[in-house]
């Protein structure tokens, strides 16, 4: 099953529902900001870098501004629809689902839980076992400032290390939760903790994400 595809036509579905303009979580981005990102990120390779790098950032910002001058806001929505060009390494067989997922369902509750009334997806058992998994190889670099011991764990009771330090807190929660957590929207995530009340304490007051 491709949940890369199904979350992909989910979120361009709901950007062209809402429109531009929209909220999102992600600070200072409406919805026509999100499009232009993922557009750039399938599409100007030469500017994708800056996503996770600051000294590149200011490109990425400047090519991110022009998509938005050069495509109109259904123009932006259609690109993120299409999925990645054939030229591009996210085109390739196996990829856009291995990478794309996470990615794909983190932007789409995004734009959900910014909208007021929200509430969690029931998803497939498939999708929630996906973002697990690549939680597990995630963790570590997405935690990496945690300034305490961090320990995920899913509610059936798997366990992967964030950060491996004392005190620790254990977040518990469903996989995409998790996932939200960990890619720093913990304000929005429904995920549990436990341990030492002042380390929880730093812990819900640092941002994560690469």
């Amino acid at each position: 099953m491709k949940f890369s595809r199904q979350e992909r036509a989910a979120l361009c579905d709901l950007l062209d529902r809402l429109g531009p303009g929209a909220p999102t979580l992600c600070e200072g981005w409406a919805t026509e900001d999100l499009a232009a990102h993922l557009v750039l990120r399938e599409h100007r390779l030469d500017a994708a870098p800056g996503i996770a790098i600051p000294f590149l950032s200011g490109h990425t910002r400047a090519v991110q501004e022009r998509l938005k001058t050069r495509h109109s806001y259904p123009e932006l929505v259609d690109l993120v629809r299409q999925g990645p060009p054939a030229w591009s390494p996210y085109g390739l067989p196996g990829l856009d689902e291995l990478v794309g997922t996470v990615e794909l369902f983190i932007h789409h509750e995004d734009v959900r839980r910014a909208q007021a009334g929200w509430a969690p997806r029931d998803l497939p058992a498939g999708l929630q076992d996906v973002l697990w998994r690549r939680l597990r190889t995630m963790a570590r670099p997405l935690l990496r400032r945690s300034p305490v011991g961090v320990v995920l764990r899913r509610t059936s009771g798997e366990k992967t290390a964030g950060r491996r330090a004392s005190p620790v807190v254990i977040v518990s929660g469903e996989p995409a939760e998790l996932a939200l957590f960990a890619f720093g929207r913990g304000e929005q995530a429904m995920v549990d903790y436990s341990g030492d009340p002042s380390a929880v304490d730093r812990l819900r007051q640092t941002r994560f994400g690469l």
